[in-house]
């Protein structure tokens, strides 16, 4: 006679035996699974590798020089008339008589060095930042809390053209630590915050009773399990940093070279200016800045999703 005390038993040992065989799947690796699923995300992924491969190998994609004036272009430049599109130029002239496609493709070269590079500066002093906060605690993390929020307070594009007036000449590196500056307490808060969320989990109270030194816990237990939020941030930041800097290069306040191919650049000088004559040289690099800074929100919305536990199934 089967008892119910023995069908409970049974029942326990048949899930102990199904889980013990059954393997588990990582957060990491589930992410991952979802993003190959994710429309969204192969659209993001392949708009960044597009434009990455365009930036790579532009010498060898670009059909001219992106400095060099051509005769057939120079001698129909007028101050109304900047050519069109002809043989061994799609994309027309602009008004220097430069090929605009090769510059357009050299210009993604220069963007995505400004704002990928921006954004990995400003993440490398926000984790900085936000680790110390994270860890110490007390009136350091009180200081470095209440700069940050002084700093946030500000709209990132007005930080930044203010921290840009303030050198004494625009270059692209003023740009570029404009825009890392402006990164550094989105990333320093989001650590801190994630950190303080560590510090009372079950493993970092059972490294404490164990004995472990602080600076073990933080960097064995703390800091790896806060870095996953900050890496999506940065994944998302990336669009906001291209998108600031072609802002200041729109503005007269980037880099004054005008032999460099960038694209705020491209908007700011020729594409207003040549609005009625040729709306295309405002049009190409706005359509190009738009459809990079889509390629990392729809990647970075993704993993964000992705990685959220809640999200598991």
């Amino acid at each position: 006679m089967t008892t119910l005390s023995d069908h409970k038993r049974r029942r326990i040992d048949e899930l102990t035996a199904r889980t013990s065989t059954a393997a588990g799947v990582s957060l990491i690796r589930d992410a991952g699974r979802r993003l190959r699923r994710d429309p969204a995300a192969i659209v993001g992924a392949a708009i960044i590798l597009l434009f990455l491969i365009i930036a790579i190998f532009a010498p060898l994609v670009a059909p001219h020089d992106p400095v060099q004036r051509f005769p057939e272009l120079t001698r129909d430049l007028t101050v109304d008339s900047v050519p069109g599109a002809s043989a061994g130029h799609p994309l027309g002239s602009d008004p220097l008589g430069r090929d605009f496609a090769s510059r357009m493709i050299y210009g993604a070269r220069q963007t995505l060095f400004v704002g990928v590079l921006a954004t990995l500066i400003g993440l490398l002093f926000g984790v900085l930042l936000g680790a110390v906060a994270g860890a110490v605690g007390g009136w350091v993390d009180v200081v470095i809390m209440r700069i940050t929020d002084v700093m946030l307070a500000l709209p990132s594009l007005l930080l930044a053209i203010t921290l840009v007036a303030l050198a004494r000449q625009s270059t692209q590196w003023t740009v570029i630590v404009a825009v890392a500056v402006v990164n550094v307490p989105i990333f320093a808060r989001l650590l801190r915050g994630s950190m303080l969320a560590q510090r009372e989990s079950d493993h970092v109270l059972a490294a404490r009773a164990l004995g472990v030194k602080r600076h073990d816990i933080v960097t064995r237990h703390m800091l790896p399990n806060s870095l996953t939020a900050v890496i999506v941030q940065a994944t998302l930041t990336f669009a906001v940093a291209i998108l600031d800097a072609a802002a200041l290069s729109f503005l007269g306040l980037g880099d004054p070279d005008i032999n460099r191919a960038e694209w705020g650049l491209m908007l700011g000088v020729d594409g207003v200016r040549y609005l009625e004559v040729r709306p295309e040289l405002a049009y190409y690099p706005a359509i190009a800045i738009v459809l990079v800074a889509l390629g990392f929100t729809l990647l970075g919305e993704s993993m964000r999703a992705a990685l959220d536990p809640k999200n598991r199934r």
